[in-house]
C-alpha cells in the first residue's frame, strides 16, 4: 500500500512505515491475512488523545472548573469529533479491511473512522514521540481546539435552561434512547426534549457528555 499520500496529508513522514500500516489494519482483514491489526494502537491513541486535550483545556482555558473541563474533554474527543478527523485526513481510503467488511460500508462506519483515527494519533506517538503527537491532534481536531470555540461549548446545559426561561418555554428533558459498548466504554445517546418535542440529540462516553452535545444542538436550533 502506497502512504506518502497520507503521510503528506497528516503532514507527518514516519521513520518506521509499518507502524502506520499496522494502525490502518481493521480486524478484520488481520483474521483473513494473521497480521497484526490496530486495536492495541488504538487503545495507546485513545491516551495520547485524553492527555492532549487536557493538556490544551488546562492551559488555555485558566480558572474553569474542573467538572467543566472534563464535559469539554468528552466533546472533543468524541466517536463525532474523531470521525470528522479522520475524514479531514480521507483516512477511509487507506484502511485495510476484509471484504465482508467492504461489502457493508466499512470505509464510511463513524466508529470505525474513530477507532482508526486513534490509532494513526498513537503510531505517530510512537514514531515521533508526543510533541508529534500533539502536533497532529490539533490538525485532527482544528477550529475545534481553538479557545473561542472552547468557550461557546462549556457548559451548553446551563445556556440552554437560561434561553428556555428567558423564552417562558418549559425546562429540558433528557432521555436516555441508547447504550452501546462493553462495559469500561459506553456510548450513550440521549435525546432532548422541550414540550413534547426533539430539539437535540447527543452521544458520548458518559449520559453527561451525551446530555452536552444535545444541549448544544438544541442551542443552534432555538438560535
Amino acid at each position: 500500500m502506497e502512504l506518502s499520500e497520507l503521510e503528506q496529508s497528516l503532514n507527518y513522514h514516519f521513520k518506521q512505515p509499518e507502524l502506520l500500516l499496522t494502525a490502518l489494519t481493521h480486524p478484520s482483514y488481520a483474521g483473513e491475512h494473521q497480521v497484526v491489526h490496530y486495536q492495541r494502537l488504538e487503545f495507546l491513541g485513545d491516551a495520547v488523545l485524553q492527555l492532549t486535550v487536557s493538556r490544551h483545556l488546562f492551559f488555555e482555558l485558566p480558572g474553569v472548573p474542573e467538572g467543566q473541563l472534563t464535559r469539554l474533554r468528552a466533546s472533543l474527543v468524541r466517536e463525532e469529533s474523531l470521525n470528522l478527523a479522520a475524514q479531514r485526513f480521507n483516512l477511509g481510503k487507506y484502511i485495510r479491511l476484509s471484504h465482508g467488511e467492504e461489502r457493508t460500508g466499512g470505509r464510511e462506519k463513524p466508529s470505525i473512522l474513530a477507532d482508526i483515527m486513534e490509532a494513526v494519533i498513537a503510531a505517530v506517538y510512537l514514531d515521533g514521540g508526543l510533541e508529534a503527537a500533539e502536533a497532529l491532534v490539533k490538525r485532527a481536531l482544528g477550529d475545534r481546539m481553538n479557545p473561542e470555540f472552547d468557550q461557546d461549548e462549556l457548559d451548553a446545559k446551563t445556556k440552554l435552561q437560561e434561553l428556555l426561561q428567558s423564552k417562558a418555554m418549559s425546562s429540558p428533558q433528557y432521555t436516555v434512547v441508547d447504550e452501546q459498548g462493553m462495559p469500561h466504554e459506553r456510548v450513550f445517546t440521549v435525546e432532548l426534549h422541550v414540550n413534547g418535542r426533539i430539539l437535540g440529540r447527543g452521544r458520548g462516553r458518559s449520559k453527561k457528555a451525551a446530555q452536552q452535545q444535545a444541549a448544544l444542538e438544541a442551542l443552534k436550533s432555538l438560535s
